[in-house]
């Protein structure tokens, strides 16, 4: 029976009943029952015509005069169901219904109210049936703007995130999405603390349990549907039914009296809300199949949230924990895998970009898990995979990150494997082939507060370590040597400045003669170690071409280079103007 209906409580409070001065005699654990429908009785078989869920008005003219038979009449009324019962006082009975009849309700758990002043049955009768069909209406308004909403969410193709909050909106309770091992995948509490909400959700979720495939549990408050499409199941959609064990305030209800409580379930538009809103995620991520998983989303939009401050730290821990990944007090350290080239095309094409980043991905996160290591991962740009790992104190820093590199190569030979087994080349998975990695870690931090400084400092690292032919297992940032440190320092103005200073009037030479590439020349000549002869060789110049570029050179910066100390400045500037050009 849906809770649309009003209660024998509700009923209690309308001006027409209120009017008849009323009392609760028996039965007041059953004031909660919905009232279908009122019905006005003098006849003592009245039962046999009833449904279950009316409530019975009576004078008691027609009732039994014997004990035996008021207590089969109060059972035959409990036996079909009746919300209660109310017997006006003054006709049959003067000063109160006889006690036998209180105790039977009493034993029955049927409200049993007497009314101690004359009322017109026929405005209790209008006022109730009124309420209904009002409450009806709404209820159905209600339907058409969930059925609305979430057509529009699902045409619109939004993600999780929306989807859960507009469920919490709409109705005002607690929403939680968890996948099949109950993690949280996302949650909206509803204005109430997310932490309470969240706390131990695991082993909370596990004693939910109910009875069907949509159901409410009434022992936890908790309205269950299984999200899922095409005979695959991926999670459960739960909402907490009343927000803080309330119901709302009915219209016509004195809101000095006491609420009701959920003794019937929650209403059919919130079973009609959660089926359509578990509709559109399954939907949605069955539009979405090839993009990553919900949980791997949620791992991302913690990980940008680090980088760019988008979110408070303690709402990425609470987020974290409920995805499995407690990050508070643990010594933290901030993980960057890339390859080595950006360019795709040495991978399949253009169009194999967004694969390769998702096969590191998967690579990276399987990795993780033979090393046992607990982490947020994900894809943070393009190029690179990061993770966050969570270790419990610094001195497992070393032998977790060798784990994690070690796993990592093994399960890109062991893809390497797969791929030579269908006719691919397996050296492009590991060593320095055009396929190889760059592995790269930040220093490890004590808080979640620091943890932005370890990630973006091994993004910083895994950019630098590109110019570093050595294939290490970890980069660390003693590792990156000169061009890895002007590349961490390529957004610091000052060395950009410095770069001006030495270059600028070259870098504006070549600009007014793009054939001449003076630059390069100079960089010839500085790589071999100001070897002019070495120098005209890997420029393709014969010498006395080479020497006059050089003497151009040196009139355009007014420099000697000759000098070790003016040509380890030019040097140094041409590895800051790689970095700087470098994104």
């Amino acid at each position: 029976m849906a809770a649309v209906f009003p209660t024998v409580r509700e009923v209690l409070a309308l001006d027409p009943v209120r009017h008849g001065a009323p009392r609760v005699v028996a039965g007041d654990a059953g004031l909660d029952r919905p009232v279908r429908w009122v019905h006005v009785a003098e006849v003592p078989d009245i039962a046999t015509l009833l449904g279950g869920g009316e409530l019975v008005l009576t004078t008691g003219i027609g009732l039994p005069g014997d004990d035996a038979g008021l207590r089969a009449f109060i059972g035959d009324l409990a036996d079909v169901g009746v919300s209660g019962l109310v017997v006006e006082l003054g006709r049959r009975y003067v000063s109160g219904v006889p006690r036998v009849m209180a105790a039977a309700a009493e034993r029955r758990g049927l409200p049993l109210v007497e009314l101690r002043r004359a009322t017109p049955f026929v405005r209790i009768t209008e006022a109730v049936h009124a309420l209904i069909v009002d409450s009806q209406l709404t209820e159905l308004r209600a339907t058409e703007e969930i059925h609305q909403r979430f057509t529009d969410l699902s045409v619109e193709g939004a993600d999780a995130a929306e989807v859960i909050r507009q469920a919490a909106e709409l109705s005002g309770c607690p929403v939680v999405l968890e996948n099949l091992s109950r993690q949280v995948l996302g949650y909206d509490p509803a204005g109430e603390s997310a932490e309470l909400l969240l706390d131990g959700w695991e082993q909370h979720s596990r004693r939910i349990r109910p009875a069907g495939r949509t159901a409410y549990d009434q022992d936890s408050g908790w309205l269950v549907t299984v999200v899922g499409a095409r005979g695959q199941d991926w999670g459960r959609l739960l909402l907490r039914w009343p927000a803080g064990g309330e119901l709302p305030t009915r219209r016509g209800v004195d809101p000095a009296e006491p609420q009701p409580r959920p003794g019937n379930g929650p209403p059919t538009r919130l079973t009609i809300l959660i089926e359509r809103a578990a509709s559109t995620l399954a939907l949605g991520r069955l539009i979405r199949r090839d993009a990553e998983g919900l949980e791997r989303q949620n791992h991302r939009t913690l990980l940008t949230a680090l980088l760019d401050h988008s979110r408070p730290v303690d709402e990425v821990a609470l987020r974290a924990k409920a995805l499995g990944v407690v990050l508070d007090r643990r010594h933290l350290v901030g993980v960057m895998v890339r390859h080595r080239a950006d360019d795709p095309a040495a991978d399949g094409g253009p169009e194999a970009g967004p694969a390769r980043l998702r096969d590191l991905s998967e690579a990276v996160g399987q990795a993780l898990r033979e090393a046992k290591l607990t982490a947020l991962t994900s894809a943070v740009d393009d190029h690179s995979v990061g993770a966050l790992l969570a270790l419990p104190d610094a001195s497992a820093e070393d032998r977790a990150l060798s784990a994690f590199a070690v796993a990592l190569r093994r399960v890109r030979l062991d893809a390497g494997a797969s791929r030579a087994a269908s006719g691919a080349d397996v050296s492009r998975a590991v060593g320095g082939a055009p396929g190889a990695l760059i592995v790269a870690a930040g220093s490890g931090v004590g808080s979640l507060r620091e943890a932005r400084r370890s990630l973006v400092e091994a993004r910083q690292i895994a950019e630098a370590a590109r110019r570093d032919r050595r294939d290490l297992p970890i980069f660390r940032l003693p590792h990156v040597g000169l061009a890895g440190l002007l590349h961490l320092l390529r957004d610091e103005p000052r060395l950009q400045t410095f770069v001006e200073r030495e270059l600028g009037a070259l870098l504006e030479y070549d600009a007014r003669h793009p054939r001449e590439r003076l630059l390069d020349t100079l960089r010839a000549y500085l790589e071999q170690g100001r070897n002019k002869s070495a120098g005209a060789v890997a420029a393709h110049l014969s010498r006395p071409a080479f020497y006059e570029r050089l003497a151009r050179i040196a009139r355009i910066l007014d420099v000697d280079l000759d000098s070790v100390e003016a040509t380890l400045s030019l040097h140094v500037a041409l590895v800051a103007l790689d970095a700087v050009r470098t994104p």
